[in-house]
């Protein structure tokens, strides 16, 4: 029997005892977790997902956390002055052993749901809540709503003065909470993979170089 599951914006397809290796996850070694985004399971009988197949999941052993192999980034801009900049990075990985599939019942198993690391932060709870709220608030607190976007944009920088950073884009930042130069600055290597996960632009922001341009527009 055989699964096709997602995670990390990537599709697998797995059998019990594979080992692959995923995006980061926020386990430690040792640890088991569940993937429930199953889009198809395989055998003898074949059930697909629409989109997902209700009850599935897949179970898996954390291995050990690692980095992939150094990807060398080259941008050359002939139009800016012969600018150029070279760049390595190495993508955060977990290793995993498949140990179960389970056709129903992955909803009451009680096993850790598999996270990509960081994507729990404080400031994207929060920023998930505030929508939630409003919607449940009455209808006179929904028209007094824009009001105070209005006033929450008003201290917000424009974030499309980041490179590669266009109004869909700052549109996901805003949100995700992130409406300053600051906010930015200040992210930690966990913090951009969390927001990889969220933009879907993996790497992206190194490339891009958001954080070191963020910390020069921040001091104005």
């Amino acid at each position: 029997m055989f699964a096709v599951l997602k995670t990390g914006g990537k599709q697998y397809k797995v059998q019990s005892g594979d080992t692959l290796r995923v995006e980061k996850l926020a386990a430690d070694a040792g640890d088991k977790v569940q993937f429930n985004e199953i889009l198809m399971l395989g055998g003898d009988k074949v059930v697909v997902g629409a989109p997902l197949v209700d009850g599935a999941a897949v179970q898996a052993e954390v291995v050990d956390q690692i980095k992939g192999d150094k990807v060398i980034h080259f941008v050359k801009r002939r139009r800016k002055h012969g600018s150029q900049r070279t760049k390595g990075h190495r993508q955060q990985l977990t290793i995993l052993r498949v140990t179960d599939i389970l056709e129903k019942g992955g909803d009451k198993s009680g096993v850790m749901a598999a996270m990509g690391a960081g994507s729990v932060s404080g400031a994207a709870v929060t920023a998930a809540a505030k929508p939630a709220k409003k919607a449940e608030a009455p209808k006179a607190e929904k028209k007094a709503a824009p009001k105070k976007a209005a006033k929450a944009d008003a201290g917000a920088d424009d974030l499309k003065t980041l490179s590669g950073v266009g109004p869909a884009l700052e549109k996901k930042l805003h949100e995700a909470g992130v409406t300053t130069f600051a906010q930015v600055a200040a992210w930690t290597a966990d913090d951009i993979t969390a927001m990889d996960e969220k933009l879907s632009f993996k790497g992206r922001i190194e490339r891009e170089g958001w954080v070191e341009q963020a910390k020069k527009l921040a001091k104005g």
